[in-house]
């Protein structure tokens, strides 16, 4: 991913109101994803920690159950993590998602919408993912940030959000 567009906006987070510069990340369907070919469709990218652990997975579920709502509202969901595109296949065969994983894992994205952010695991600080959900709209500008969310509940958060927009 060297060069990059979205390595402009490594030093500078994208902001609510703010057109999110194109990017292109390796997806679970084994083609490469890139953000301006779902210009006219909302897009909600939520980041998560890690594959198959349980908020993750409850997180998963719940955007699944809600699959054909956000396909009725316009809108294209993408889970994205540092995980890699074998690890999301496996996740996603396993509990069947009918949406496709983003593979972050040079953190690229997770630094463009600054979600790296310094955990204590077991008394030692590492730097993970927080869990925070993006949407744009249609013209690709950034019209939502959600952050330090609770997985249960918040697909359908988010459904409503896109649907009031």
């Amino acid at each position: 991913m060297a060069g990059s567009p979205v390595t402009a906006f490594l030093k500078s987070p994208i902001e609510v109101g703010e057109v999110v510069p194109d990017f292109t990340l390796q997806s679970s369907s084994g083609k490469p994803v890139t953000l301006s070919e779902f210009k006219g469709q909302k897009v909600i990218l939520y980041f998560y920690p890690k594959d198959d652990t349980p908020g993750c997975t409850l997180e998963g579920k719940e955007f699944n159950k809600h699959h054909k709502d956000f396909q009725e509202a316009n809108t294209k969901v993408f889970g994205i993590s540092r995980d890699t595109v074998a690890s999301h296949c496996k996740f996603i065969s396993k509990f069947s998602y009918q949406f496709e994983l983003l593979s972050d894992s040079e953190e690229l994205l997770c630094h463009m919408f600054d979600v790296m952010k310094e955990k204590n695991m077991y008394g030692k600080s590492v730097m993970g993912i927080e869990r925070s959900t993006f949407v744009i709209n249609e013209h690709q500008q950034l019209v939502g940030e959600f952050r330090k969310i609770k997985p249960e509940g918040h697909a359908e958060q988010m459904l409503q959000f896109v649907r009031s927009r």
